[in-house]
C-alpha cells in the first residue's frame, strides 16, 4: 500500500496544504509544534475513522472554523483508492472513491497503516482501556466484521447498562437473558477473534523484540480470561458469567464481565510488564508490537501497510535506531523528527520540511 497524496483544509493547525508522498523512506522535519504530528495523525485518521489522540473529531478542526477536510490518493495491490472524510460540528462524512458512505465500518480497510510515537508507552503502562483500543483499531482494520460486531456489541451493552440502573429488581432479572442473548453473540465474535489475533501477534512481537534487544530479554503476549475454544464454546462460556454476575451486576449498575472488561497479558522475561516495567522495556515492547502488527497486515491483506513513526528515533539509542530504519526499509514510512540530518544513513529519502502549517521544501535527498 502507498499513499501518494495527502490533502489537508482547516486541520488543526493546517489552513490548505497538500503533501506528496513517495515509495520508501518520507522525512517530516521541522521545529517542534509545526505541524509535523498532525500530518502523521492525518494519515492514521484516514485509515481508521479514528484519531489516537483525541476522542472527538471536533478538536480536529481548525481554531475559528466550522469543518476540516482530509483527503487521500494511495494504491495498493486492487488499484488506486481516493479517500475523504469532512469533520464538522456535531458529525462527519465518510467517502470512498467519491461514494458517500452510510456505515462508518466500511471505511475501514481502504488503506492501512501502523502508527508509533512515543505516546504508545499507554500500550505497556497505563491501564487495559489503552490495549483494548489498540485491539479494536487493529483488528478494524483487517475485518470489517469485527469493526461491525464491535458497534453491536457497545451498542447492545449500552442497553443492559441502561436497565441495570432501573430500580425495579424484579423486571431487570426477567429482562437481562434477553440482553444476554445478544451481548453474549456479539461479545463472543470479539473475544474468539482478539484470542486468535494476539496468539499470532505475540508471535511476531516475539521475534520483533528480540531483534530490537539482541537478544537480551524476551517478550511474550496472551490474554487474560478463559475463553478458549470456537465462538460457540465462548458464547456459551460468557452467558455463564452473566448470568452469575446478576447480584454484583444489579448492584453496581453495570455489566462486569465481556469483552468490554479484556486485558492483553504482556510478559518481559517471563514478568507480567503492565504497570511495572521501566521506560525503556516499555518502549522495545510496544514498537515490537507495532513491528508485529505490520507484519499481520502483510499477512492478511497481501500487501504492506504504510508505517507513520512519530518522533520516534529521538527516544531510541544509536544501535535500536539503525536497526529499525534496517527492519522498515521495504516499507513506504512516513517519519517525523526535528532534524532530520540525525537521521538519514545514505538512504535514500522524501524531505518534506514543514513549518507553522506550510510545506516549505520537498525533494528526494
Amino acid at each position: 500500500m502507498l499513499i501518494k497524496k495527502l490533502s489537508l483544509k482547516n486541520f488543526r493547525n493546517y489552513e490548505e496544504e497538500t503533501f506528496s508522498f513517495s515509495e520508501g523512506l518520507n522525512i517530516l522535519t521541522g521545529k517542534n509544534a509545526q505541524g509535523k504530528t498532525n500530518c502523521a495523525e492525518a494519515v492514521f485518521y484516514l485509515c481508521t475513522g479514528a484519531s489516537l489522540r483525541i476522542r472527538h473529531d471536533r478538536q480536529l478542526i481548525r481554531k475559528g472554523q466550522d469543518r476540516a477536510v482530509l483527503a487521500a490518493e494511495a494504491e495498493g495491490r486492487y488499484g488506486k483508492v481516493e479517500l475523504k472524510a469532512v469533520l464538522f460540528e456535531g458529525g462527519r462524512e465518510l467517502y470512498v472513491n467519491g461514494n458517500k458512505l452510510s456505515r462508518a465500518v466500511d471505511f475501514l480497510g481502504n488503506m492501512r497503516s501502523v502508527f508509533f510515537s512515543p505516546g504508545e508507552l499507554r500500550l505497556i503502562q497505563d491501564g487495559p482501556d489503552e490495549r483494548r483500543r489498540f485491539l479494536n483499531l487493529s483488528i478494524s482494520q483487517t475485518s470489517r466484521d469485527y469493526g461491525a460486531a464491535l458497534l453491536r456489541y457497545n451498542r447492545i451493552l449500552g442497553q443492559r447498562n441502561d436497565l441495570l440502573k432501573q430500580r425495579d429488581a424484579d423486571f431487570i432479572l426477567d429482562t437481562l437473558p434477553v440482553w444476554d442473548e445478544q451481548l453474549a453473540l456479539f461479545g463472543a465474535k470479539l473475544l474468539h477473534r482478539r484470542r486468535e489475533y494476539v496468539k499470532r501477534l505475540s508471535e511476531y512481537a516475539a521475534e520483533a523484540h528480540a531483534y530490537l534487544s539482541d537478544g537480551a530479554e524476551t517478550l511474550a503476549l496472551g490474554m487474560d480470561g478463559d475463553y478458549a475454544g470456537g465462538e460457540e464454546e465462548v458464547r456459551s462460556r460468557m452467558l455463564e458469567e452473566l448470568a452469575a454476575s446478576y447480584e454484583r451486576d444489579i448492584r453496581f449498575g453495570f455489566t462486569s464481565v465481556g469483552p468490554h472488561r479484556d486485558d492483553i497479558r504482556i510478559l518481559i522475561g517471563g514478568q507480567d510488564a503492565r504497570g511495572y516495567c521501566s521506560q525503556g522495556q516499555a518502549r522495545t515492547a510496544a514498537l515490537a508490537m507495532k513491528l508485529a502488527e505490520v507484519e499481520i497486515f502483510t499477512e492478511l491483506s497481501g500487501e504492506t501497510p504504510v508505517l507513520v513513526l512519530d518522533d520516534v528515533l529521538s527516544e531510541l539509542d544509536l544501535p535500536r535506531r539503525k536497526k529499525l530504519l534496517s527492519r522498515v526499509q521495504n516499507l513506504q514510512c512516513i517519519l517525523t523528527c526535528t532534524h532530520a540530518e540525525r537521521v538519514l544513513t545514505g538512504t535514500p529519502c522524501n524531505k518534506i520540511r514543514i513549518e507553522d502549517g506550510k510545506v516549505v521544501s520537498c525533494g528526494i535527498k
